[in-house]
């Protein structure tokens, strides 16, 4: 568990506590019912979170928040890949966003920050799990120079409609 790890890793976000997981889930559960961000189909709960936060390390697969003012407005997570050795360069990257500070380019400068943070954290590939439809995502990730590397058709679904999920995948550092 990060515990109280206030620390920055050379970044304007910071690594998250266990007392931000409300404010995490918060923003998570706001994309819940657009259906364009996750597949959950119902918000989840802190206390669900909680072994999902346990499995973030700050100096490995960090789970950071970035503040305005004093409000959690956003979070990123790495998350390690497939769970086997062999991919341990291999990181699964996540970015929420709360609703009022969607659209005013947070996910760029998120983006840019995160990947910058790559080496330090031992990371050569990363790869991002976004569904075909979530045209804004695709945009951001593809302006980085992530390519589509996979897409999975109709795997996802909702509401009785079926969704297709697409792998993008870059090498940061050979």
């Amino acid at each position: 568990m990060q515990g109280g790890n206030n620390r920055r890793i050379e970044s304007s976000m910071r690594i998250a506590t266990e007392d931000d997981l409300p404010a995490i889930v918060s923003i998570y559960n706001s994309t819940v019912q657009a259906r364009q961000s996750t597949a959950d189909t119902v918000a989840v709960t802190v206390e669900s979170r909680r072994e999902w936060f346990g499995q973030h390390h700050p100096d490995r697969r960090p789970l950071m928040v970035h503040e305005q003012g004093d409000r959690i407005v956003a979070w990123v997570s790495f998350q390690s890949f497939y769970g086997r050795p062999a991919y341990d360069h291999t990181a699964e990257i996540s970015i929420y966003i709360a609703p009022s500070c969607r659209g005013q380019g947070l996910g760029r400068t998120l983006l840019a920050e995160v990947l910058g943070l790559t080496r330090q954290l031992g990371i050569r590939t990363v790869v991002g799990f976004i569904f075909s439809h979530n045209e804004p995502s695709l945009r951001l990730f593809r302006s980085f120079g992530f390519a589509e590397w996979g897409r999975l058709p109709d795997v996802a679904e909702m509401d009785g409609r079926e969704f297709s999920l697409s792998i993008l995948g870059k090498r940061v550092h050979p």
